[in-house]
């Protein structure tokens, strides 16, 4: 059993396969961090850890499987030792269209993006509060601050976490514990690549993983970029709905 030292800090990233939970664990990883990775796709985690060098271990796991998260959390914690930073950031991205409105879609979404982080948060909440410290980061998006067409299902999952993330934060703050909001706006990845629009301020997935360290660092509840992004929606946000449909109504595609 290898257990890290007693200055060894210890982060868990699911979602790390691909994209910005990849480009994260590559990040602390440099920063100092013993990393442990979740994802579906061993593979590519076991890929990831060769790639650092044995800093980065992987721990494969669907997220959606209750049972499973509080087994390899359990497995993270034996092998490297307490989590200081857990940053849960599985998830997935599929455009819905009035045409093609798909409840099945609706639920894989339900159980990824949101059922799957309250999984991690089960596991992960109770021993940061016993043990009086720790950072939780709750991969949201912009797309959570307000409805956007093609993005309804996907952003309603993301104004989920928001919303959990505010209402957890305060009480998680007086037990030590710090919660962290993150919020990118497009960020080039495997999924955001599938898309057919134009994606205004985009950032690489390295980009983000500097925002989502620094931020989680300086202990922000927000975190969130790129700020011009940031502004753009949270400014369409306070508009009348007359104004506002007609401008979300240039972001239609065909339905």
């Amino acid at each position: 059993m290898v257990m890290s030292s007693s200055n060894s800090r210890v982060a868990w990233i699911t979602g790390a396969s691909s994209g910005i939970g990849r480009a994260l664990a590559l990040k602390l990883a440099r920063d100092g961090y013993r990393v442990a990775v979740s994802a579906r796709n061993a593979d590519e985690l076991q890929a990831l850890a060769l790639e650092s060098g044995g800093v980065i271990q992987a721990f494969p796991l669907d997220v959606t499987d209750r049972d499973a998260v509080h087994r390899v959390m359990s497995e993270i914690e034996a092998a490297l030792g307490p989590i200081d930073m857990a940053v849960f950031s599985a998830g997935t991205y599929v455009r819905e269209s009035i045409s093609n409105f798909n409840a099945d879609q609706f639920r894989t979404m339900i159980e990824l993006n949101l059922m799957g982080t309250a999984y991690c948060l089960e596991t992960i909440m109770p021993l940061m509060v016993a043990r009086g410290k720790g950072r939780i980061g709750l991969l949201g998006s912009v797309s959570g601050y307000t409805g956007l067409p093609g993005g309804g299902v996907y952003g309603a999952t993301k104004s989920a976490l928001i919303t959990l993330a505010e209402a957890l934060h305060p009480g998680l703050a007086k037990k030590g514990v710090t919660l962290s909001i993150i919020n990118p706006g497009f960020v080039k990845t495997p999924l955001t690549d599938k898309n057919d629009f134009p994606m205004p301020f985009i950032v690489t997935a390295e980009e983000a993983a500097d925002h989502i360290a620094k931020g989680m660092a300086a202990g922000k509840f927000e975190i969130a970029f790129s700020w011009k992004m940031v502004l753009l929606l949270k400014s369409l946000r306070l508009l009348p709905y007359p104004l506002y449909f007609r401008l979300t109504e240039k972001m239609l595609r065909k339905s």
